[in-house]
């Protein structure tokens, strides 16, 4: 009986200390998670407003309220195409971002139809201070958001490209946007999109944890102007490898909860 009983105690030890080791393992992959959003101010972040010098919050368009970083137009009488873009510190190459937005109230009138329910993080973006004053977009990669009207599919978590080109299946895509293979969000649901990139090798692009799209070599677009400019005289490799992050303002309120990034071993 006390063999039994000895060995009864040892398995419940290996399964604590498993249990245990587990729940620490638990932690400390959630601790690697880096919030670059803090819930507090935009410390960190820089506004870029088309036709404004870097830096001019326009109309305080980007602002934190109750814990929420917010792209709002209380202020605006018409959007006067001022799209803007709100850009984090920090380059990154091989990392994961994860990102909890939803859409609410109603778009900015003069904004273009297309620009309803959307936003996007554009990634691997151009640094700030080499966009051009009246420029509306970095160059870069977007994952774009998008939230349905009630009635009609429409996915989000989209890739966008602005002066780049991405490959699918071994095939350079030249079209502006490819869909996602997500569901529609409609309402002002919260949803959860995060993206993982690993150079220029692979992005992919999740939404509430399921994978939804994945392409690879993104790469500069020689024919357009603002992209020509970041490339060195000669140049004959036009992968990109890293860049920034920036939160897109195209004219519909839109309201982040969290932004959180995880570096990757290279």
């Amino acid at each position: 009986m006390k063999i039994l009983n000895i060995a009864v105690l040892g398995c419940l030890l290996i399964i604590t200390g498993l249990a245990l080791q587990e729940e620490s393992s638990s932690e400390t992959t959630a601790d690697e998670w880096i919030p670059i959003f803090n819930g507090k101010n935009l410390e960190g972040w820089t506004p870029k407003f088309a036709g404004e010098d870097l830096g001019v919050n326009y109309k305080n368009t980007f602002r934190v309220e109750d814990g929420l970083l917010k792209v709002s137009y209380e202020n605006y009488e018409a959007f006067n195409d001022k799209f803007g873009h709100l850009y984090y510190k920090t380059p990154y190459s091989h990392y994961k971002i994860r990102a909890e937005y939803r859409f609410v109230g109603e778009q900015v009138p003069g904004a273009p139809d297309w620009a309803w329910r959307n936003n996007g993080l554009k990634l691997h973006a151009q640094p700030p201070q080499t966009m051009g004053k009246d420029q509306p977009s970095p160059v870069s990669v977007e994952v774009q958001l998008l939230g349905g009207n009630g009635t009609d599919e429409r996915s989000t978590a989209n890739m966008c490209s602005m002066g780049t080109h991405i490959e699918m299946n071994g095939e350079i895509i030249t079209q502006h946007c490819v869909n996602s293979g997500s569901e529609t969000y409609h309402g002002d649901q919260w949803v959860t999109v995060e993206a993982e990139l690993r150079g220029s090798e692979i992005i992919r692009h999740f939404v509430n944890g399921k994978q939804v799209m994945s392409y690879t070599n993104p790469q500069y677009d020689t024919t357009d102007a603002n992209a020509r400019r970041l490339l060195p005289a000669g140049t004959e490799n036009l992968l990109i490898e890293e860049g920034y992050i920036a939160i897109q303002a195209e004219s519909h309120p839109t309201h982040f909860r969290s932004i959180e990034v995880l570096t990757l071993d290279e």
